[in-house]
């Protein structure tokens, strides 16, 4: 498994498709990963009304960008997750096998 990265390797194995975590986070069991977005979601693909009803406006798709996913310790997927000052410096990222 590889160990101590920094935020820079750790975004690039993301980008490869891997689940990362820090060796520092205090929740058991958490980890990231990379949501790769869409550039034509179909309308009927989006759960959220707002986004729905956007996408049906727009020719009945939207483009989702690339996102940001946790697992959190409570076991639930946050959508959307951004990394803290401390995240992006530290040096004990690893992937999660």
């Amino acid at each position: 498994m590889l160990k101590d990265m920094d935020f820079s390797n750790a975004l690039n194995m993301l980008k490869d498709g891997n689940r990362l975590r820090r060796a520092g986070w205090n929740g058991s069991n958490q980890w990231i990963c990379l949501g790769a977005g869409n550039t034509a979601n179909p309308a009927a693909n989006f759960w959220n009304t707002h986004t729905r009803v956007f996408a049906e406006q727009n020719g009945g798709f939207a483009e989702v960008l690339p996102y940001f996913i946790l697992k959190t310790a409570q076991g639930a997927i946050l959508m959307g997750w951004a990394p803290s000052q401390s995240d992006c410096l530290a040096e004990d990222w690893e992937i999660v096998s």
